[in-house]
């Protein structure tokens, strides 16, 4: 049966049908390439040892095992597993605030704000304050203590949630500035959040546990399709009580589910194999693929922390739909758009083989334009 599985997420119809899918072979003009995916660390494909886990997980204890487990990496006394990131923050927001008005402030490049489909004003009635860094890196205690409302002129709406989050197109916001940001927060009751859904990725590159990053936080949301390479889901972690409301809430949000063990197992599996070890080594292989794009004249246009390269091909007079349209000939996929800049992620299943074909980009234009 487990054969039959792998055999199923690996044959080409079920990898043609899902485009989002890689590393498999796939036909392709009558030849058999392998396929690596550049546009996001949530394409990797879930491993023959999470579908073993998957098979043998019960319905409940497994993923009350992984809720257990993750409250105890971040230091947190409760645990909620979601089925998604937005979930998560959307679940936590909601349930650190009370009666309007009431406002949060995030960067102004964070999921939270850019790309949950307005769930903040949407589930909880709350006036968002995005704030651009002005090192364009991540946000500081500046930023944020001269943007708190704290007033009682009933012109404002006071501010209740600080949302931070690591990383941030890749970026590690240092522990230290998230502690100056809570020790004061905090101390006029105001609630912290953490969108830490690459939070493994901060934790693996700089060495700080899990817990140290949770302890100025109030609550987190932590991703498990992301870096790590689960199929899906996510976990909400914190207090007792707020796991209680943020539980009421999911069922409210009609985000309870039955039988979630076998994805519990398979995140929890991935965790225990990829964290902190395969993420290191990820984020070293972005690191040289990085070097070797700009020595081929790309630019890059952000620092590179983790697993993220931001790219201008503007340098090299190619459109990055033009560049997507090559490297597809190749085996490769990256965002197919206008314009000169995108993203490229890497992740644990992407090779150095598929790095050094990447970077021999002058190459592959010189083909596809001959």
């Amino acid at each position: 049966m487990l054969h039959q599985i792998t055999k199923f997420f690996s044959n080409s119809y079920f990898r043609n049908y899902y485009p989002s899918s890689f590393a498999f072979p796939i036909n392709s003009n009558n030849n058999q390439n392998e396929i690596f995916d550049f546009r996001s660390d949530t394409v990797t494909t879930p491993t023959e040892e999470m579908f073993e886990a998957m098979v043998k997980a019960s319905r409940d204890h497994s993923t009350k095992e992984l809720e257990a487990y993750v409250a105890y990496l971040t230091g947190y006394k409760s645990a909620l597993m979601t089925v998604s990131g937005t979930m998560a923050n959307q679940l936590a927001i909601r349930s650190h605030l009370l009666q309007p008005p009431h406002s949060i402030i995030c960067d102004c490049r964070s999921h939270v704000y850019t790309s949950e489909a307005g769930g903040i004003a949407y589930h909880s009635q709350a006036q968002v304050i995005p704030l651009q860094p002005n090192n364009n890196i991540h946000i500081t205690f500046d930023e944020i203590s001269s943007n708190i409302i704290s007033s009682d002129d009933v012109h404002y709406a006071p501010t209740r949630v600080i949302s931070l989050e690591n990383t941030l197109n890749g970026l590690i916001l240092p522990l230290s500035e998230i502690k100056n940001i809570s020790d004061t927060v905090r101390k006029k009751g105001i609630k912290m959040h953490l969108d830490g859904a690459r939070i493994w990725n901060a934790s693996a590159e700089t060495g700080i546990a899990l817990n140290s990053y949770g302890e100025y936080f109030d609550s987190m949301a932590l991703c498990f399709s992301k870096s790590l390479g689960a199929p899906i889901g996510s976990v909400l972690v914190g207090s007792e009580e707020f796991i209680k409301k943020a539980r009421h809430l999911r069922k409210l949000f009609g985000g309870g589910w039955r039988q979630s063990g076998p994805l519990a197992a398979a995140a929890k599996l991935a965790i225990e194999s990829n964290f902190p070890q395969k993420l290191k080594e990820t984020h070293e292989l972005t690191r040289k693929f990085s070097e070797g794009l700009s020595k081929h004249g790309i630019i890059i246009t952000d620092p590179v922390h983790t697993n993220m390269v931001f790219i201008d091909t503007a340098a090299v007079n190619i459109t990055i739909k033009k560049l997507a349209e090559s490297l597809a000939l190749h085996g490769i996929r990256i965002f197919d758009k206008e314009g000169t800049r995108t993203r490229l992620v890497v992740h644990y299943q992407i090779t150095s083989q598929a790095i050094e074909k990447f970077v021999q980009i002058k190459e592959i234009l010189k083909c596809t334009t001959a």
